[in-house]
């Protein structure tokens, strides 16, 4: 990272994303020079808030990766971060450019130096595994992310909006502690459109814990001019300084709008036999130790402790690491299929994303997502194929995945924090069916008998 000028910089690109929805880009900043079709394509989303989606290919939400990379996005944002906050040139001491271009990267480990040491926050759900992944590289550090689940007889301790997204509440279930202290805050999120999310919690948080310094990060970051500007206002009226970095920093118009609305699911030509299912049980990954923390219509089953929504320190993600690695080696020596997907579900991301990358085999990774997207099989368009089905923790919340063509996986793992009731799995498990997979593998990190 010789330079933060990048040959792909100050250049226009268009996008013709469906026929009546259209967007420019105007890039401004590439500071690792990755031509654009590395890091997104578009797609029109079902939203009357905003119209379109930069569909990652690189953050394992709505398209399939390979595991490694997505923990790879977050070591160049923390790479990033070091240099443009302190001038540490980490990326170019341990080659994280020319390891995202290998076709299956290493798992990254921690290399920021432990004099860097902020509270680190996640946004839920699209970013609670590159937050963690951010955190990873850390040698000291504490991490959490925020939660679009409401947990019994608990108060958060700060909330906050997220006023363009389809589920607008974060919520942090965390100790006092965490916050009540100088340290900088830096907030991670894959997307900045207009910067409103980052300013709500930053207002949040200095209300209740004030301090010096914040930083935002975020793989692209497309803020106008007046958007900046706010920020700067922000940074006066609470005396205070907010350092923004990104992977990707530009603008964007956008012209026309999306489709109407059609229906998620059609109807196959051909019979399909069911897959096989088995569950697996992890019954190391401890449970969150407060027996209140039950949330959902899974009020007897406690969240996972090492999930990252209740805060964790470095010590806690070496031992996180520890399992995981076990979890690998033996989801590893089970699986049959040649070609593997692992899908984790909503904000319970990391865990999978980790557990895949260490997993022998042709193995890719994607996560569950409550975003609605218009489906459209054409090349260069970003959710091809699509299943929508209730989510199996809370029946009244639709989930989404994109992107798995018929017959493209012979088995699947799918990783959910707590333990399921059969029947609440049927809608998922018959949408999972028309893809042809064979074997569907049910991976639960935490469980208990649950009352029907």
């Amino acid at each position: 990272m010789e330079s933060q000028t990048s040959i792909y910089s100050n250049k226009k690109y268009a996008y013709q994303i469906l026929e009546n929805l259209s967007i420019e880009l105007e890039i401004t900043e590439n500071p690792y020079s990755f031509p654009l079709e590395e890091l997104f394509i578009m797609a029109a989303r079902r939203n009357k808030k905003r119209s379109f989606l930069f569909v990652s290919k690189i953050l394992g939400k709505h398209l399939p990766i390979i595991p490694s990379k997505g923990l790879l996005t977050g070591s160049l944002l923390a790479a990033q971060y070091a240099f443009k906050t302190a001038g540490m040139e980490l990326g170019k001491e341990f080659n994280l450019q020319a390891k995202f271009t290998e076709e299956n990267p290493n798992v990254p480990e921690a290399f920021i130096p432990s004099e860097m040491s902020p509270v680190i926050i996640g946004f839920a759900e699209t970013a609670t595994a590159l937050g963690q992944a951010f955190f990873s590289a850390f040698k000291k550090a504490d991490y959490f992310h925020t939660t679009r689940e409401m947990i019994s007889n608990e108060d958060p301790v700060i909330t906050f909006e997220e006023e363009h997204s389809h589920a607008t509440s974060h919520r942090c279930y965390i100790s006092t502690n965490l916050l009540n202290n100088g340290r900088e805050i830096v907030l991670v999120d894959d997307e900045m459109s207009t910067g409103k999310t980052a300013i709500n919690i930053i207002r949040s948080i200095q209300a209740e814990f004030p301090r010096d310094i914040y930083s935002v990060v975020s793989i692209l970051d497309w803020r106008s001019d007046e958007d900046v500007q706010k920020f700067k206002k922000l940074e006066d009226e609470l005396d205070i300084k907010i350092n923004c970095v990104s992977l990707l920093r530009g603008k964007f118009t956008v012209s026309g709008h999306s489709p109407e609305s059609k229906p998620y699911t059609e109807e196959q030509a051909f019979d399909l036999p069911e897959p096989r299912v088995n569950k697996i049980y992890v019954d190391h990954i401890n449970p969150i130790r407060s027996s209140s923390y039950f949330g959902g219509e899974l009020k007897e089953i406690p969240y996972a402790a090492t999930s990252g929504r209740f805060g964790m320190d470095e010590i806690a993600r070496d031992l996180l690491d520890v399992i995981i690695l076990d979890v690998a080696a033996k989801l590893s020596a089970m699986s049959q299929g040649k070609r593997v997907l692992c899908v984790g579900t909503g904000e319970f991301m990391y865990i999978p994303m980790k557990t895949a990358a260490l997993m022998c085999g042709n193995v890719s990774y994607q996560s569950t997502t409550r975003s609605p997207i218009h489906i459209v099989n054409k090349d260069g368009y970003g959710a091809r194929y699509g299943m929508a089905f209730p989510n199996p923790e809370d029946l009244e919340i639709q989930h989404y995945l994109y992107n798995v063509a018929p017959f493209q996986y012979e088995e699947v793992f799918i990783f959910f924090e707590r333990e399921i009731p059969d029947e609440w799995l049927e809608p998922m498990l018959k949408e999972f069916q028309k893809t042809g997979i064979q074997t569907i593998n049910l991976i639960f990190f935490h469980s208990r008998k649950v009352k029907k």
